[in-house]
């Protein structure tokens, strides 16, 4: 056992409350106080309440999270060598019993009975925690714990100052600070809130009466200022705490594992000692009770609201008292009291708040506002008057009459009258001025200002200003005249407020005059009145700028030698044309008129723009002539300028010197528009008579340059003054000599003003789209930009020597110098003058038939053609099958020796039929050198020395006429080399690779999926457990084909159905899997374990659906489950009774929980072993003690309640005499096992002798004591045990001579025991002595603890009062929380509450059905997770779907593919079909003998085909197309994949425009047979105009059969056609145009569609057919042939018939042998 007892005395810690002089008070015993000091009261600076115990008072707001006999009486013992008695029970139920340890024994040491109390924890609890709780702020200084066991290993002391908001440590206590509390130091660094680790006071010794005390302000830290905001922190609180966190063991625990072991350690507290005061921020010298509390308060109990000083007030002086607002409230410091101020209102208000705005804007000096300011005041100190009055300056401040009212005319003042209110220099304000309006004066603001008139109450500004332009007035005068208002303007402007200028000037401004000129230009304006806001003038059309004299983009100016009139275009000789490469260009246009001596030039003149006197300038080449001019007109002038002007014919002479190129002639010329002129001049050489035939001159133009202008809308100086402008420039200079030079900017201005008024504005560059670069041209004389070779001035000629104007400009003749006559050629086709013997644009070819310009040579090609190429000399159009250089060889197809001389022909190749035949399937063949057999070079997908059957990957009949060799459909899954991959005559896949299986493989294997078109096929791997049995077979399951998604049985989830479903388990069940079926509130939550099926229970419950109590609980499930606590070492198992928890208990052990020994069976637990065998003849004796007991104790309740004593005979006395004696042989013996049964009988028969006194009193010298029953002296024992068993007797009224008797003896034993009481208390003196000393020391604390218990009794009512008051708003909040007031237990309130906690103390709030915010939440949250975990499965599910349809539509684009490729073979073998039948034909009709019948009935069938030719009917068409294209979706991959289609139709594209010449053909050549051709001719021609509507490819076939049957020979058809080949260009850019609108309506249906293959590729593949259907046509038709009589049958019978075509007269499109014959 420990040691002494080690007690240690506190040091009296340092309370730097009191004010200087106080000393801290010493430690007092529970329940003493401090008075405070109150020398001097709260006048000279800060004062403090007295320190005393917190927890005085207090026993309501004191807790223990663990507090032992709570709930039930329970056992606990105490380690101890001195005591018999170990062991004790703790009953906390009731506070009045002595057991009673709760947490309020605390505070007072003893109990109502006299005895020693104290708090104690349950066993083996370490973590508990004691708080207070104060109704407020409070200071606290120290604590003193006094244990009556060990002292904790450990603990801590804590703290709130926001009423247990937030916590803060004050101290740690541990006997190893370093592993207990890590981190935390145990040496003081000088630091008054340092935290620390104390180890002084956790020991194990002494083992109890232990101390803990703690300081707040260590006395051994010297504190500078106790009264700083950091130590007043420190010490203000509102809850603290105490947190006991580990208990000392003598170490028995760690080897026994048994809860007895426990049962000594715990926590017990004989004393606490909170001491603190009331916390009043240094405003308050003493303390009241809070509202609320008890009158008379308890005595010593520290109150809560203190009784404020200095202004203040609040439960803690916390606040200013009203009024007491100027400055901001502060604790008091020191001799600083830091009282709150008066406001000072100035006696106008009583009310007023603090502004911390104020008070920092002041300096901090004064914050207080006053509130409600009286006498027209207003302002922070009511120091200012309100509006409309202003402050007297003969009144004080504090009068009433401070404020006057202002007298101002509201009409002309601002705010309706108002004046300033003071007087404040600085901002210019005078007490009682009134402010006038914007435009009003006076010092009653009742006058207009200077420049403002018309006074009046609704202007905002008082009066009108003059409103007069500042730009346009005159300056320094008066604005306005001051009744009308009208303006003085200056000398350029008008209008009333002079904000005009007047006509041709504008831009108002502060100028000298006011405005600007406008200065329009005056050829580019119409006049010179601009816009006065911006001076814009009136331009001409396509002129702008803001004189106009600037030129529209695409537009110009015409300079003064515009009108020029070549003289190579005017009536006389020929021109001359000059090339101007290499030399000075001194002409204009394309050269010089060669005029010969004495002959003349007539010059056109009828374009003159404007009617006036224009000057004739003649350009020519340097030479010494004359020329006489007149000029004539056939209409006589209209205009007023020229009308009064006859047009003269006199003959005007003029020299043409040689020193000059032109010549001014002497006078000027009237023109007029819409007059035509004629400038005749005859030239000859001067000063001769004779004219020489040979000799001339070069005359270059004609020039007319206008004189002078009309005035019109400008004046004469105007004009004049430009016409001043060209002289001095020289402008007119310019223009005489070509090329022109730059012109100067004065003149480029002047000539653009002239165009201007002559053409009306600016003229259109016109520039031609195909020669000029651009739409623009120069500003001045307008020449485009021309293209290469291009001239003029809109580019619209070509150059000398270069033709073909277009797109691309001209190109150049580039006429062969060897071979041409002239470097120039024809302007439109470039066809240059060839000399003999050279033929070509160019003139640099040979003659037809010869090779190698200049040196030509003739071709050489064995005979089969006669053309070459005429610069490698290889042949073209080898003719009979050859092919080659020199046509020395076969063709493809063919083999044989066609040199010249050998004697033999190309045959064709029999593979097995023959080329251009439907059996044809070789590429070329040749002759065995040695076996002279044919040897065939098959086809691609052909096989066999006649290519008679197919290659492996391949199907067909070839071997029949018409039969082909098509690819084996297998979507490249079969070996392509394996001759039996497929069938090899209905192509039906036979060996499906890579897991493929289906007649085209295009489907995975039963038991795989995934795309078989891509070799992706997988093994499913599907869980035959979850899957439907249905879809299993033989342990393999199959699944879906393009997902490979399994079906799964109900409630199975997952692509392989490897899983159950949320909330479901038992996953191979035939049902699938079952539902977990979770108990709805004994669950967590509803999923459950997806092997076993076992839910999650919450804590106590148990079972596979949570329905029943956990394992090792019991209890109802529907109400509580507890926990069975079954002894390991006396039960047989952990497991108790499902009803009562009685633990099964194994032989000699006993208890509920088998945690005892049996009756029968002796200490200690676990070792219980068998008593002595005597122990069954006691324990009978002792039971039947028992029951005489319980006997006795009813019969004195009896007895107390009023009823007969029981009757003593001598007998019996004596009977229990001898009982007596035989139990003091028993009590006699030490070793009797017996005694501690005994022992208890005095502890059981207390209760009956405190019935035994108050029924029968004993003598008054007789003071009862059960001394003796403590004394081992077995006599005295006896004694007094005679004594308890006396009782007096009460006679019978109904027998009064026994009552007599009775009455008798009980005299005689009253006499006998007192005889014995006085024996017994002679020799218990000293111990009657103590009691009664222990009795009135109990009584004097009783009357001490009485008052304290009553007030603490009556702090308890108000306590209660106060939460009854909260109740409605906990019930409220707890209803809106958990849903459910809060108000019953948990068997109750099915959602919980406030009172609702399980056994282990946990509080359940919420519910199934509950509507408070917790559950919502919760169940809000459930299912956002369902839904969670449903989205997740829906996303799932959308990538199944998404990989379907991308699967569904793959599979759709390549059966469109599919269908695309077999339309393509269709057409490719159309195609074969047309080529074989074109090549007969031309076979038939290059013979010599084909007869006109014969070719009547060749053309008659071709004209039976009849082809769509309506709208309405290529209308139906196309919407077949869109419906098809609106069937497809997503094809985008097919699309993608056809690109080589769209190529070949883009090829097909190509050949049809080379086929355009041979579809014109048949107009031009009907129209020129016309009417005198055949009527079978006119038939046929009908046939092709309808034919070429649509595609024009048959019909032009028909048209040329049909016109050579009447021809007369072959020669004559070569002849037409090579006649009618020039004029087909003009139908050919029709039929072209027909075939563009189809292809671009194809493609438009593909864009809309957004991918329609199939229709698109049938399409194409028809035109494919038609192209090459034309084009061969054209070779053919271009070729010769020989012609074999008796061929027509056969020419008929492969007549082909398009899809889109029927026979006439047969709907079917079928017709028989001999329909085709005939």
């Amino acid at each position: 056992s420990p040691g002494p007892q080690e007690h240690e005395q506190p040091s009296p810690p340092l309370t730097p409350l009191p004010a200087p002089g106080h000393e801290a008070a010493a430690l007092l015993p529970a329940g003493g106080w401090q008075e405070p000091d109150l020398s001097h009261g709260c006048a000279r600076g800060s004062c403090y309440p007295a320190t005393g115990n917190l927890l005085v008072g207090r026993a309501t707001r004191l807790s223990a999270t663990s507090t032992c006999g709570l709930d039930g009486p329970q056992e606990y013992c105490i380690v101890s060598h001195l005591q018999v008695k170990k062991c004790f029970t703790c009953d906390s139920r009731d506070p009045s019993l002595p057991e009673s340890h709760r947490i309020e024994n605390v505070i007072y040491l003893s109990s109502p009975h006299d005895q020693r109390t104290w708090w104690q924890s349950e066993n083996g609890v370490e973590h508990v925690s004691i708080r207070l709780d104060l109704e407020g702020e409070f200071h606290f200084t120290h604590l003193i714990m006094k244990f009556k066991t060990f002292r904790p290993a450990a603990m801590l002391v804590e703290r709130s100052a926001d009423f247990g908001r937030t916590w803060k440590v004050y101290r740690y206590f541990a006997y190893n600070c370093s592993k207990l509390f890590p981190g935390i130091p145990n040496q003081p660094s000088g630091h008054v809130d340092e935290v620390l680790c104390d180890q002084r006071y956790s020991e194990i010794e002494p083992s109890s009466h232990g101390e803990v005390i703690f300081k707040v302000l260590d006395p051994s830290i010297p504190v500078a200022d106790p009264y700083s905001p950091d130590i007043q922190d420190l010490l203000r609180v509102t809850n603290l705490r105490v947190n006991l966190t580990k208990l000392h063991t003598l170490g028995d625990n760690l080897l026994d594992s048994r809860r007895e072991v426990l049962h000594k350690y715990y926590y017990a507290v004989d004393e606490l000692v909170l001491r603190g005061s009331c916390f009043c921020h240094g405003h308050a010298a003493h303390c009241a009770p809070a509202p609320g509390a008890p009158t008379p308060s308890v005595p010593g109990m520290i109150h809560g609201r203190c009784v404020c000083e200095h202004h203040t007030q609040g439960l803690n002086c916390e606040r200013c008292e009203d009024f007491y607002q100027d400055l901001p409230w502060r604790p008091a410091e020191g001799s600083s009291t830091n009282a709150c101020r008066r406001c000072d209102c100035n006696e106008h208000s009583r009310r007023c708040h603090f502004d911390m705005a104020v008070f920092l804007a002041t300096g901090n000096t004064s914050g207080g506002v006053c509130d409600d300011c009286q006498h027209n005041t207003m302002g922070r100190h009511c120091h200012l008057c309100k509006p409309f009055y202003y402050r007297h300056p003969r009144s004080d401040i504090r009068s009433p009459t401070a404020c006057a009212p202002c007298d101002c005319d509201p009409a002309g003042s601002l705010d309706g009258g108002a004046c300033d209110g003071h007087t404040d220099v600085a901002l210019g304000m005078i007490a009682g001025q009134c402010r006038c309006k914007e435009n009003v004066a006076g010092p009653r603001c009742d006058r207009c200002q200077h420049g403002a008139y018309g006074l009046s109450h609704g202007d905002p500004q008082g009066c009108q200003p003059c409103r007069c332009d500042p730009r346009g007035t005159v300056a320094g005068s008066s604005p306005c005249d001051p009744i009308s208002g009208d303006c003085y303007c200056k000398r350029f402007v008008a209008g009333r407020s002079c904000s005009q200028c007047v006509p041709e000037f504008w831009g108002l401004s502060y100028d000298l005059g006011g405005c600007r000129p406008c200065a329009c230009d005056f050829g580019g304006a119409y006049n010179n009145r601009c816009s006065m806001e911006d001076g814009a003038c009136p331009c001409r059309p396509h002129i702008m700028g803001r004189q106009c004299d600037q030129v529209q983009p695409g537009f110009f100016c015409a300079p003064l030698d515009y009108y020029t009139y070549e003289a190579e275009q005017a009536t006389g000789l020929p021109g001359v044309v000059r090339d101007s490469a290499g030399r000075m260009v001194t002409w204009t246009g394309s050269g010089f008129a060669r005029v010969r001596d004495g002959a003349g030039l007539t010059f056109r003149v009828d374009n003159v723009p404007y009617p006036m006197d224009y000057e004739l300038l003649l350009r020519y080449e340097p030479e010494d002539w004359e020329a006489v001019v007149s000029v004539s007109s056939r209409v006589l002038p209209t205009s007023s300028r020229c009308g009064n002007l006859l047009p003269s014919e006199q003959m005007y002479r003029e020299n043409l010197p040689h020193s000059q190129r032109y010549v001014l002639l002497s006078r000027p010329f009237c023109f007029e528009p819409s007059t035509p002129y004629e400038v005749t001049m005859r030239l000859q050489r001067a000063g001769v008579t004779q004219r020489h035939p040979g000799a001339f001159i070069l005359i270059d133009s004609v020039r007319g340059v206008p004189l002078c202008l009309v005035p019109g809308a400008w004046q004469g100086w105007v004009m004049a003054a430009r016409q001043e402008e060209m002289e001095r420039y020289q402008c007119l200079e310019v223009f005489r000599m070509p090329p022109p030079h730059p012109l100067a900017q004065a003149c480029a201005r002047l000539v653009c003003s002239v165009s201007a008024l002559m053409h009306g504005g600016a003229l259109s560059c016109q520039c031609d789209p195909q020669g000029s670069r651009s739409s623009e041209c120069q500003v001045q004389g307008g020449q485009c930009e021309c293209k290469p070779h291009v001239i003029g001035r809109r580019c619209d000629r070509c150059a000398p020597g270069s033709y073909g104007f277009g797109p691309l400009g001209c190109s150049p003749c580039a006429c062969s110098p060897e071979g041409s006559a002239s470097w120039l050629c024809d302007v439109v086709s470039g066809q240059c003058r060839c000399q003999p013997g050279a033929v070509g644009r160019q003139c640099d070819q040979c003659q037809p038939g010869h090779w190698g310009f200049p040196a030509c040579r003739p071709c050489q090609c064995n005979g089969h053609t006669e053309e070459c190429n005429p610069r490698t000399g290889t042949c073209l159009h080898c003719r009979d099958h050859t092919d080659g250089r020199h046509c020395e060889r076969c063709q493809d197809g063919y083999y044989g020796n066609p040199v010249l001389g050998s004697g033999q022909q190309c045959r064709p190749c029999p593979c097995p039929g023959y080329p251009g035949t439907r059996h044809y399937h070789g590429s070329s063949c040749h002759a065995d050198d040695e076996t002279h057999h044919i040897v065939c070079l098959c086809a691609p997908g052909y096989a066999g020395p006649r290519c008679d059957r197919c290659s492996p990957g391949y199907f067909g009949a070839p071997e029949v006429e018409g039969g082909v060799c098509r690819p084996c459909q297998c979507n490249n899954n079969i070996d392509a080399s394996d001759p039996e991959g497929c069938d090899p005559r209905t192509g039906q896949c036979l060996r499906c690779l890579y897991h493929t299986a289906g007649p085209h493989c295009a489907q995975c294997q039963p038991g795989y999926y995934g795309n078989a078109l891509q070799r992706s096929c997988r093994r499913c791997s599907c869980d035959p457990r979850g899957t439907l049995a249905s879809h299993c077979t033989g342990g393999t399951c199959a699944c879906d084909h393009g997902t490979g998604a399994c079906a799964c049985r109900p409630n199975v989830v997952g692509k392989s159905c490897d899983r159950c479903a949320p909330h479901f388990w038992n996953l191979g069940g035939p049902w699938g899997c079952e539902p977990c079926g979770c108990h709805p509130t004994h669950a967590l939550h509803p999923a459950c374990d997806t092997v076993t099926g076992q839910c999650q229970c919450r804590p106590g419950f148990g079972g596979r659906v949570c329905s029943q109590c956990q394992e090792h609980h019991w209890g109802n499930p529907e109400q509580e489950c507890r926990a069975c606590e079954c002894e390991p070492l006396g039960a047989e198992s952990p497991q108790c009774e499902q009803d009562n928890g009685q633990c099964r208990c194994r032989l000699g052990f006993g208890g509920l929980r088998c945690d005892r020994c049996q009756r029968g069976y002796q200490e200690p637990f676990p070792h219980c072993s068998p008593c002595h065998p005597c122990f069954g003849r006691w324990d009978l004796a002792v039971g039947s003690l028992q029951d005489g007991l319980r006997r006795l104790g009813a019969q004195v309740q009896v007895l107390k309640e009023g009823g007969s004593t029981l009757p003593l005979s001598p007998r019996r006395l004596r009977e229990l005499e001898e009982a007596l004696g035989h139990v003091e042989l028993l009590l006699g013996e030490g070793s009797n096992p017996g005694g501690p049964l005994l022992d208890g009988l005095p502890r059981q028969l207390d209760g009956t002798r405190q019935v035994w006194e108050v029924s029968t009193e004993p003598p008054p010298t007789f003071k009862p004591s059960w001394a003796p029953w403590r004394q081992p002296d077995s006599a005295v024992r006896a004694s007094s045990v005679g004594w308890v068993w006396w009782q007096p007797s009460q006679p019978n009224p109904d027998t009064p001579d026994t009552r007599a008797a009775e009455s008798y003896r009980s005299i005689l034993a009253a006499a006998e025991a007192s005889r014995q009481a006085e024996l017994v208390a002679s020799g218990t003196a000293a111990e009657l002595s103590g009691a009664q000393r222990t009795r009135q020391e109990t009584e004097r604390v009783l009357r001490q603890r009485g008052n304290a218990f009553r007030r603490g009794a009556a702090a308890a009512r108000k306590s209660l009062r106060e939460a009854r008051k909260r109740l409605p708003f906990l019930s409220l909040a707890s209803s809106q929380i958990c849903g459910a007031p809060g108000d019953q237990s948990c068997e109750r309130a099915s959602c919980g509450g406030a009172l609702c906690r399980d056994s282990a103390g946990t509080r359940r709030c919420g519910g199934t059905g509950c509507t408070g915010a917790l559950p919502v939440s919760a169940r809000a949250l459930s299912s956002a997770r369902n839904a969670s975990q449903q989205l997740e499965v829906a996303l799932g599910q959308l990538g199944v779907v998404a990989q379907k349809l991308a699967r569904g539509a793959r599979s759709r684009a390549e059966e469109a593919l599919g269908r695309s490729q077999a339309a393509r073979s269709r057409a490719e073998k159309a195609t074969a079909q047309l080529r074989d039948f074109i090549r007969r034909i031309k076979a038939f009709l290059a013979g010599s003998g084909a007869d006109p019948e014969s070719i009547e009935l060749v053309a008659r069938q071709v004209l039976n085909i009849s082809l769509p030719s309506s709208p309405g009917q290529i209308q139906e068409l196309l919407r077949e197309m869109q419906e098809s294209i609106g069937q497809l979706d997503g094809v985008d991959a097919v699309l993608n994949s056809t690109a080589e289609g769209l190529a070949a139709a883009q090829q097909l594209l190509a050949q049809g425009q080379e086929a355009r010449q041979v579809l014109g053909l048949c107009q031009a050549a009907l129209q020129q047979r016309g009417r005198d051709a055949h009527r079978m001719a006119q038939q046929a021609k009908d046939g092709a105009q309808r034919a070429t509507t649509t595609s024009g490819t048959l019909s032009q076939v028909s048209f040329i059969t049909a016109w050579v049957c009447v021809a007369p020979s072959r020669y004559q058809v070569l002849g037409f056609l090579s006649l009618t080949m020039p004029l087909c260009h003009q139908d050919l850019a029709q039929v072209t145009q027909r075939y563009v609108v189809l292809k671009n309506q194809v493609g438009m249906l593909d864009r809309v569609s957004g991918g329609a293959l199939q229709r698109v590729s049938q399409l194409t593949a028809e035109a494919r057919d038609l192209l090459d259907k034309a084009s061969n046509s054209k070779r053919k038709l271009e070729g010769e042939g020989e012609y074999t009589p008796g061929c027509i049958p056969c020419y008929l019978s492969i007549l082909p018939v398009s899809p889109w075509a029927r026979p006439t007269g047969h709907p079917e499109g079928d017709m028989g042998h001999g329909e085709r014959l005939h």
